[in-house]
């Protein structure tokens, strides 16, 4: 079974890749494919930077990473990225493959609201995931919640301590930070 966390990774960091191996981990994944999405339907003009950007982020972060690919569908495709149109997407693409979406809990406390969530589950399984002691999320579509390590590392927060030039160092992975430092982003104060 693959397993697909999609996000904004607007940069990705550790946390993101700290949960999706643990994850990845107990849910027995052969493979966990980070998926930037390329226009999010319900944080439309949110991002930072562009697509372009935070696949490459995406790419260096998880390069040489056993178990942890990139996966570019929803970056590559024009328009705002369904979970519906990619999952169908892929599997066309993939016939006979089994994937699991993870969700953080608060992208399922909004299930409710995604394009054809009625169809989600003849695509796929759905597994939000929370941190340990927080209340966990229901929904019909859910089939595990599973607790992950608690990270206190945001996106936000790495674009703000860039910033104001504060080190970023041990919360995203190296590579990441020279994308940041030679592409110059997130100086500007933007998000």
């Amino acid at each position: 079974m693959i397993g697909l966390f999609g996000g904004s990774f607007d940069p990705i960091h550790v946390g993101h890749l700290i949960v999706g191996r643990a994850i990845a981990e107990s849910l027995g994944l052969a493979e966990l494919r980070f998926m930037p999405t390329g226009e999010q339907p319900l944080k439309r003009g949110r991002h930072v930077a562009d697509v372009r950007q935070r696949v490459a982020m995406v790419a260096a972060a998880v390069a040489g990473e056993a178990g942890l690919a990139l996966e570019r569908i929803e970056s590559d495709r024009p328009g705002p990225s369904y979970t519906v149109d990619t999952l169908r997407a892929l599997r066309a693409r993939d016939p006979g493959q089994e994937f699991v979406v993870l969700l953080g809990a608060d992208a399922a406390a909004e299930l409710h609201r995604w394009h054809e969530a009625e169809s989600l589950a003849d695509l796929a399984q759905f597994v939000a995931f929370t941190r340990a002691g927080a209340p966990s999320p229901t929904h019909p579509l859910l089939r595990q919640v599973v607790h992950a390590p608690a990270v206190e590392i945001s996106s936000t927060a790495i674009r703000q301590r860039v910033a104001a030039g504060r080190s970023i160092r041990y919360l995203v992975p190296d590579a990441v930070a020279e994308y940041i430092a030679a592409q110059g982003l997130y100086r500007n104060g933007q998000g």
